[in-house]
């Protein structure tokens, strides 16, 4: 799928406007946003959400009390002409802090190929060589590992599964594959991580077959279990938790993210 074909420009204006009018009503700039959900991954069903993720910052002097305020905003979901729109972002020295950890949200967010507010979010995209530095690789193989291992403790347990559940699985699963094979930021599309799978002709077409049938049905229907797909995610997931034990971790120095910090608010 195209990228007018997962956003409508007639969703992304509405989705400009919205952000534009959160930054008015809450007093705070915007620097980056972007799609975080299946419409970035690539399997979007009719009824899906648009995901939308944001990181923001305050005036300065917002910064410089001594109890620190509420460093996340959480819409309700809201119904709007392009459809349902799941709106949230986090304060800049929250992300940072977080990105410091090497959690592997941030460069999900990073690596979305639907952006928004293109000049403001270039900006912060350029920061990567300063973010990449604190990227783990068995930190966030273990964030996707725990991700599929609580969803299929979840969704398998019975003849029928919820199609997207599949998906849930499937996606974290695939981007610990990428981090185990090249120690690098996995991409977000499922298309790109099924190149993982070219050796495993038969398990790729299952999937792929299982995308399509994804975009035409609505994503809460349960469908019967599929036992090739099945055994795949039991098989992979005990191989990837032997072997994510032995990926290195981050090395970023804590100064360069306080230099960027106040950079951002203009100090």
């Amino acid at each position: 799928m195209s990228i007018n074909e997962i956003i409508t420009p007639e969703a992304r204006t509405l989705i400009e406007t919205r952000l534009a009018s959160v930054a008015n009503e809450h007093q705070i700039k915007i620097i980056y946003a972007c799609e975080s959900g299946s419409r970035a991954w690539g399997f979007p069903s009719p009824d899906s959400d648009y995901d939308v993720r944001f990181v923001y910052v305050h005036p300065w002097n917002w910064y410089l009390t001594l109890e620190e305020d509420r460093d996340v905003i959480d819409l309700p979901l809201e119904d709007s002409s392009a459809g349902l729109l799941d709106l949230g972002g986090w304060d800049l020295r929250k992300t940072l802090r977080l990105l410091r950890k090497s959690n592997p949200v941030i460069w999900e967010w990073l690596q979305s190929p639907v952006r928004y507010q293109a000049e403001q979010t270039q900006q912060f995209r350029e920061l990567r060589s300063v973010f990449d530095s604190f990227y783990s690789p068995i930190a966030a193989c273990h964030h996707y590992l725990s991700l599929c291992r609580n969803t299929m403790n979840q969704a398998l347990n019975g003849p029928s599964v919820k199609i997207k559940k599949y998906f849930y699985m499937l996606r974290p699963l695939l981007a610990a594959s990428w981090i185990e094979r090249y120690h690098t930021i996995p991409p977000m599309e499922l298309a790109l991580l099924l190149q993982l799978l070219d050796d495993q002709p038969e398990i790729k077409c299952c999937i792929v077959d299982l995308q399509e049938r994804k975009q035409h049905i609505d994503e809460q229907i349960p469908i019967a279990r599929i036992a090739m797909i099945d055994d795949f995610l039991t098989t992979e997931l005990t191989r990837l938790q032997g072997s994510a034990k032995m990926l290195p971790t981050g090395n970023g120095d804590t100064a360069n993210l306080d230099r960027l910090f106040q950079q951002c608010l203009g100090l």
